[in-house]
């Protein structure tokens, strides 16, 4: 489905923000925006708990932009939350209760799943080129580093460092010495270590740095004349000056500089500390200023999907190219699994409309996906699948989702108890269902036709009908039916397998 509005929510460690966009020739227009300063990150504890008053901080502010998101359909608006729910151990217990003040779900995104986003956004604001960018954006708790060429990032990497984080870690209670200040450039310049040399090695033409910081710092050095000849952006020379009044002056507060911004003041020591680290490790002498960031690519990203240029498809493409995936096989499975699905839904009492193509969409990927652990070990390859789908980067795919994917491969043979604790009534249990019986039918590997089957979900549970002949045929599949029967007794759940006689059928019918 197309919409002519959507809108993209980024949870950010520093600000949350909402951008709604007009889209126009497959373009998107700026329409709205909203930006509530939460500063997430500053209410993180050392053991890695959200305190409460972030987290109303963060209520209130999505409950803001619900009011304004009012009216827009679910599949129109795409939520991703960044680093400060990353890490917080507390997270599971906070998301239902932003999900509820927003109106809409939220995606807990990997760092390179955050840096992709930024890079499309990035990419969409700058001028078109043809050479390589090297785009980083200094959040309010981690940094994101990127190489690309064009609309296409080629090297991806999130640091855990930002400019809230390094701020209360670093300079507490706002005053800023020579001795904090090297120190918080010190431990930046150790993070960038890891990545200094690949990126060095790839290579880069012009440095972009995009979002509040790389803004904030630019803009100060615009508006006072610290770069040399006028230069626009953020250059070697300006940001020593303003390191050097930043010490003098001992708090960024009391800097005697035009541009300074009531809302970025309070964390601009940490995100000029990690600037000069940056400009140092990566020697860098000037970079531009990109306006584009997280959330104008996660609406670059949403627009994709309406037109089928799911980044999740490619992903999933990838990964079966990588471990080697028997196509042919995953496309057997696939196409019996979302049968069953079919006809399994159809029956299905309570389920909205719009929902199974939804839960559709998982089932395709999981049995596309079901065999990856086959390039570990043959044994216990279910578990080696399932650990990749959960650790992985993933493009595309936000944590959750990833966790899905995990639990379907997980879940598509052996013992059923592995997953019991999935809630009675939940869609996921037909998912397994579909999948596991796709793979038994198809446990041949060929070409073969299936048998004729129906299966059905009543008042007592599900059953399967297959013709009496064909499981006579075929009694090692016949016997793995009826396993599979008593796989899901085990576990609460009535699943029968029916034989029946065709021609019987046929002479009761006439």
């Amino acid at each position: 489905m197309r919409y002519e509005l959507i809108a993209a929510v980024d949870l950010g460690s520093n600000s949350f923000r909402l951008q709604v966009g007009r889209v126009v020739d497959d373009q998107i227009y700026p329409l709205d925006a909203l930006k509530e300063p939460v500063r997430l990150a500053s209410g993180l504890s050392p053991d890695k708990i959200l305190d409460q008053a972030a987290q109303e901080r963060a209520i209130a502010a999505l409950r803001l932009f619900g009011e304004r998101l009012r009216g827009f359909a679910p599949d129109a608006v795409r939520a991703v939350a960044t680093n400060t729910l990353r890490v917080a151990k507390n997270a599971p217990e906070l998301m239902p209760r932003l999900e509820e003040a927003l109106g809409f779900p939220i995606e807990i995104i990997a760092g390179r799943e955050e840096a992709r986003l930024i890079y499309i956004g990035a990419a969409h604001s700058l001028p078109p080129a043809e050479h390589k960018r090297l785009v980083f954006d200094i959040g309010g708790g981690s940094t994101e580093f990127i190489i690309g060429r064009r609309f296409e990032p080629q090297l991806l990497e999130s640091l855990y460092m930002g400019c809230v984080s390094y701020t209360v870690r670093f300079f507490p209670d706002g005053k800023v010495d020579k001795k904090r200040l090297r120190e918080a450039e010190v431990a930046a310049g150790k993070e960038l270590q890891l990545i200094a040399h690949d990126y060095q090695r790839l290579g880069w033409d012009e440095a972009v740095g995009s979002s509040g910081t790389a803004r904030a710092i630019a803009d100060v050095l615009e508006l006072n004349q610290l770069n040399p000849g006028g230069v626009t952006g953020i250059t070697r020379e300006g940001l020593e000056k303003l390191r050097s009044i930043l010490l003098k002056a001992g708090s960024a507060e009391a800097m005697p500089l035009e541009g300074l911004r009531n809302d970025r003041t309070p964390v601009l020591s940490g995100g000029i500390a990690i600037m000069s680290a940056i400009f140092e490790t990566l020697g860098l002498e000037r970079i531009t200023y990109g306006d584009g960031a997280l959330r104008l690519g996660v609406l670059y990203d949403l627009l994709g999907r309406f037109h089928h240029h799911d980044m999740r498809d490619a992903t999933v493409a990838s990964f079966m190219r990588r471990y080697q995936v028997d196509i042919w096989q995953a496309q057997r499975v696939e196409q019996t699994a979302l049968e069953i699905f079919g006809q399994l839904s159809g029956s299905r009492r309570g389920a909205e409309e719009g929902d199974s193509d939804i839960h559709a969409h998982f089932l395709r990927w999981a049995a596309k996906l079901h065999e990856i652990g086959i390039s570990i070990a043959h044994n216990g390859y279910h578990k080696h699948g399932a650990y990749i789908l959960t650790f992985a980067d993933m493009p595309g795919f936000s944590k959750k989702d990833q966790g899905r994917l995990a639990l379907l491969v997980l879940g598509h043979r052996g013992k059923l108890d592995k997953v019991a604790a999935l809630p009675r009534g939940d869609v996921n249990w037909l998912l397994i269902l579909s999948l596991r019986l796709a793979v038994l039918f198809h446990r041949s590997r060929s070409d073969q036709g299936r048998p004729p089957y129906r299966i059905a979900m009543g008042e007592k549970g599900v059953s399967l009908e297959l013709p009496a002949e064909w499981l006579a045929a075929n009694p090692l599949t016949a016997a793995a039916f009826a396993d599979e029967s008593l796989a899901w007794h085990r576990v609460g759940l009535d699943f029968r397998l029916k034989r029946i006689n065709p021609a019987k059928a046929g002479k009761q019918a006439a």
